[in-house]
């Protein structure tokens, strides 16, 4: 790499100041050197930068112009007052509940019996039945009310044409009788079931102690009345629009052509009488199931042991006395509310002119009538076509060969 030649000049006079440093600094240190300092680096020392020229006196920079003034918000005029909310009453505070008593140790309960085996279901009674609904008062008549009038600027819609009558339907053959189908033979009767036993009566349950009444509960503070609003000022009346032109009478319509009658269509042919069935074998009876064993007694239940009294409840302790509240402070009178300022009333709109009235339509020309259609004459009917004899060259279904060479099979 090679040094540009502004550089060579600066690079010769700063290896030779260091140079001379060098031999000043081995001259006196070498003395208090040890064997051990490691030597001097062999590369040069970077050059001395010169110092910055100083710079001239720079001019001002030139003064902003001033922003123009923004004018003035317009004051708004100043609003009404309103008068202050009432204050809310203060709830007085509510008595402590009392304490409540100690209830007394419930008895232990007994030691059940073991139970016995249950018996079969009994048969179910028959329920009574059910009583007969009442009927549904009847309803009120609705009355009638009167027709609606008709509308003086509308015009009354033309009748419509009646419809041609459509032509009637063949009769259809009958159906054959289908045959009656057999009865199924008659199911075998249930056994009866056992009877229920009757279970020991329930003792009777003990008569609670009456629970004290609680007390009624204080009267809420009536509600302030709020002030009556000031009434709004009567609008002015709303001007009449002039009235709207009566609409021109539309023609009536043509009448529309007759339809021609449909043809008559050909009657089915008879069906052929389906053959009866053949009559199913009878099913054997049944054998006679064998009679079920009679079932043991049930033992008695035993009796329970009566329970014992039950200690009666202490009464509740006397309640305290509610305390006087004092009496409530008149509320203050509100100040009146200013009235508003009345409103310049606005000027009258001129009457329109009246629409100038549109000539009268010409007469559309009567449509011709159609002519009517030459009737189709009816098609002949068809002769039945001939039984077809077997070709003798083809054999019939059953005498076909297989793909392997073997005999057909007769389907």
């Amino acid at each position: 790499m090679r040094t540009p030649p502004r550089w060579r000049s600066v690079l010769a006079p700063a290896a030779m100041a260091a140079a001379l440093a060098a031999a000043a600094l081995a001259s006196t240190g070498s003395a208090l050197a040890d064997d051990h300092a490691p030597p001097h680096s062999p590369y040069p020392a970077k050059p001395a930068q010169a110092p910055a020229p100083a710079h001239g006196p720079q001019p001002a920079y030139p003064a902003k112009p001033g922003h123009p003034e923004k004018p003035g918000q317009p004051v708004h005029p100043a609003k009404p007052e309103y008068p202050a909310k009432p204050e809310q009453p203060v709830h007085p505070a509510k008595p402590e509940h009392p304490v409540k008593p100690e209830q007394p140790v419930k008895p232990e309960h007994p030691v059940k019996p073991e139970q016995p085996a249950k018996p079969e279901y009994p048969v179910k009674p028959e329920q009574p039945a059910h009583p007969a609904k009442p009927e549904y008062p009847a309803k009120p008549v609705k009355p009638e009310y009167p027709a609606k009038p008709a509308h003086p600027e509308k015009p009354a819609y033309p009748a419509k044409p009646a419809h041609p009558e459509k032509p009637a339907y063949p009769a259809k053959p009958a159906k054959p009788e289908q045959p009656a189908k057999p009865a199924y033979p008659a199911k075998p009767a249930k056994p009866e079931y056992p009877a229920k036993p009757a279970y020991p009566a329930k003792p009777a349950k003990p008569e609670y102690p009456a629970k004290p009444a609680y007390p009624a509960k204080p009267a809420k503070p009536a509600k302030p009345e709020y002030p009556a609003k000031p009434a709004y000022p009567a609008k002015p009346a709303k001007p009449e629009y002039p009235a709207k032109p009566a609409y021109p009478a539309k023609p009536a319509k043509p009448e529309y052509p007759s339809k021609p009658a449909y043809p008559a269509k050909p009657a089915k042919p008879e069906l052929p009488s389906k053959p009866a069935y053949p009559a199913k074998p009878a099913k054997p009876a049944y054998p006679a199931k064998p009679a079920k064993p009679a079932h043991p007694e049930k033992p008695a239940y035993p009796a329970k042991p009566a329970k014992p009294e039950q200690p009666s409840k202490p009464a509740y302790p006397a309640k305290p006395a509610k305390p006087e509240y004092p009496a409530k402070p008149s509320k203050p009178e509100r100040p009146s509310k200013p009235a508003y300022p009345a409103k310049p009333s606005k000027p009258e709109h001129p009457s329109k002119p009246a629409y100038p009235s549109k000539p009268a339509k010409p007469e559309h020309p009567s449509k011709p009538a159609k002519p009517d259609h030459p009737s189709k004459p009816a098609h002949p009917s068809k002769p039945d076509h001939p039984e077809k004899p077997a070709h003798p060259d083809k054999p019939s279904k059953g005498e076909h060969k297989g793909k392997g060479g073997h005999d057909g099979h007769d389907e």
